[in-house]
């Protein structure tokens, strides 16, 4: 594809990503919004920090969707924006794939940013439990302790494994994009 085309489709990817946080802002001044985004606002949520979120949110829905969307929720939220953030994230991944180029780091390194990123974030939801007494998403209500801690880290099996299977991608559409190493 042209730089055009790319450059184009970025474009429209993030003018999606930004309507639709105007789109929850706006929702958000309801009363039945506010108590929903009550302690942390709407960047308490991952579907809203990143969208990155698909396999995770559709295997915890399907299981037990009063885990992660209670039903409550439809009357707030349309489809629409359900699938908006937590569905269309795929395709959008996918054709990122196809469209161009990625060059990942080391493995080691990629790997142990992604576990920062997963860590800054499994804190910000620890803490905005500690300070309000309310758990982000249902589904940590019914966990322990150890269940927690063994959520948390298969979650972050599940997210390496997305990330090294987005690099896997990567490679075999685009071939080796990581710069040699420099001899010292």
């Amino acid at each position: 594809m042209t730089r055009t085309s790319i450059c184009v489709y970025h474009f429209l990817v993030s003018s999606w990503y930004i309507f639709l946080n105007y789109h929850i802002s706006q929702k958000g001044r309801s009363k039945q919004m506010s108590k929903i985004f009550l302690n942390g606002g709407q960047w308490k949520y991952l579907t809203l920090l990143n969208l990155f979120v698909f396999l995770t949110f559709w295997l915890l829905f399907l299981y037990d969707r009063e885990l992660v969307y209670p039903e409550a929720l439809d009357g707030i939220f349309p489809v629409w924006l359900n699938h908006a953030m937590h569905t269309f994230i795929l395709p959008f991944s996918l054709v990122e794939v196809i469209l161009r180029p990625h060059s990942y780091p080391m493995k080691k390194k990629g790997l142990s940013l992604l576990a920062a990123a997963s860590l800054a974030y499994i804190s910000r939801v620890l803490w905005i439990y500690s300070e309000t007494g309310t758990w982000v998403y249902p589904v940590f209500a019914k966990l322990s302790p150890v269940g927690l801690a063994a959520f948390f880290s298969l979650s972050y099996i599940c997210i390496a494994s997305i990330y090294l299977l987005g690099e896997k991608l990567n490679h075999s559409q685009w071939g080796d994009m990581r710069q040699p190493k420099k001899k010292k």
